[in-house]
């Protein structure tokens, strides 16, 4: 399993779990709430009969109790009604009048939010309760919504803190690996360059320490690649098409004659500010991982073209393509499909292109056995 499979994995469980927790605290709110509104009824009931009670009390009936009961109610709307006519309003503005429109419109608001109950206080003479929720009532039916809100402002401070902490992390990493290796290849770089001198010195064949020349420059580019990795590197005007032209034909003459290369741009200048150091890096690393997909021979094509305020560089493969749930996993360091290697390639590569040159890399498409293109784009307009 790759790493970042496992990691992908942890994310899982722990949105699983955090689910699970929400959901539980949900479903306890949902059954507190019911059975506070049970025992709203409960007390509506009871608020009922004392009012029946009245209703067929004489001089005999002792109604403290009954009174006590309809009193007691302080926070529960209650409209009473007999033959579709309203007799009587409890915790309800008094000034609205007991038939207003607006209390007509409190009542099928009351008629929404709970069942009547039919009082027969004599045989075949009814009156209906009709009550609403109680403020406390209506206050818990927004708890929840408060508790996904302070859920999900504290899971998004909790993943912004893992983030940043995640990303000045590899930030120190990249840093540290980038210029312990320009460190480290500088010290037989400058005996290198001390030995050929004494070549040229010994008339050894020209020939030979051009070669020799040639391979120095080339560890001198990596050198100073590695150095501004962790640093802010120095932009330039550039013709961006020249720039990736190099590199781009600098791979092409080192590889197998197996590999069809093509280059397609326009036929003139398009100036960006970049790094070429750092941009020929970009190049070079999307163009040897797509002759790693081709396992070295296919056909490679590096398609420039300028669209709409956009500079786009597509590289095209003929290789074995990514599933597309991959899209965005092949970017992430230590994502690799071969058996040596870290896979930073494709993570330095986006690295460059969207923090040093604030441009965007994605894989514009792919299929498995067919082959794949990704794309770069950077502004070419303010």
């Amino acid at each position: 399993m790759q790493f970042s499979d496992k990691r992908n994995t942890t994310r899982w469980v722990i949105i699983f779990i955090s689910f699970l927790i929400v959901s539980l605290i949900l479903w306890n709110t949902y059954t507190f709430f019911q059975t506070f509104k049970n025992e709203e009824r409960i007390k509506m009931n009871l608020w009922a009969n004392a009012q029946k009670t009245l209703i067929n009390a004489d001089e005999k009936t002792d109604v403290n109790l009954p009174l006590e009961i309809l009193s007691n109610n302080s926070s529960i709307p209650i409209i009473l009604t007999e033959k579709n006519k309203i007799i009587n309003t409890v915790n309800i503005d008094e000034n609205l009048g007991l038939n207003s429109a607006e209390t007509r419109k409190i009542l099928e608001r009351l008629k929404t939010e709970n069942d009547p109950i039919v009082i027969e206080y004599v045989s075949g003479h009814f009156q209906k309760l009709y009550y609403g929720n109680s403020a406390l009532l209506n206050n818990l039916k927004y708890y929840p919504i408060a508790l996904l809100l302070i859920i999900f402002l504290f899971g998004l401070l909790v993943f912004n803190f893992y983030k940043s902490t995640k990303v000045a992390t590899q930030n120190k990493l990249w840093a540290g690996m980038a210029k312990e290796t320009a460190h480290q290849i500088g010290t037989p770089l400058s005996s290198l360059i001390g030995w050929v001198e004494i070549l040229k010195a010994d008339d050894v064949d020209e020939s030979i320490t051009i070669e020799i020349e040639k391979d120095i420059q080339r560890l001198q580019t990596i050198t100073e690649r590695f150095s501004k990795v962790g640093s802010v590197p120095t932009l330039e005007n550039k013709n961006i098409i020249e720039e990736t032209y190099q590199a781009y034909t600098y791979l092409q003459s080192r590889f197998s004659k197996q590999i069809e290369f093509n280059f397609e741009a326009p036929d003139k200048e398009i100036i960006l500010a970049i790094n070429p150091t750092l941009h020929s890096w970009t190049v070079e690393n999307l163009v040897k991982n797509a002759i790693d997909a081709m396992k070295g021979r296919g056909k490679l094509t590096l398609h420039i073209e300028e669209e709409k305020g956009f500079l786009r560089i597509n590289v095209s493969d003929s290789g074995t393509g990514i599933q597309k749930s991959q899209f965005k996993t092949i970017f992430e360091p230590g994502f690799t499909t071969k058996k040596r290697g870290w896979g930073l390639g494709l993570s330095l590569t986006k690295r460059i292109v969207e923090e040093y040159h604030k441009g965007k890399i994605k894989v514009l498409k792919s299929e498995v056995g067919v082959g794949t293109t990704i794309q770069i784009s950077f502004k070419t307009t303010a």
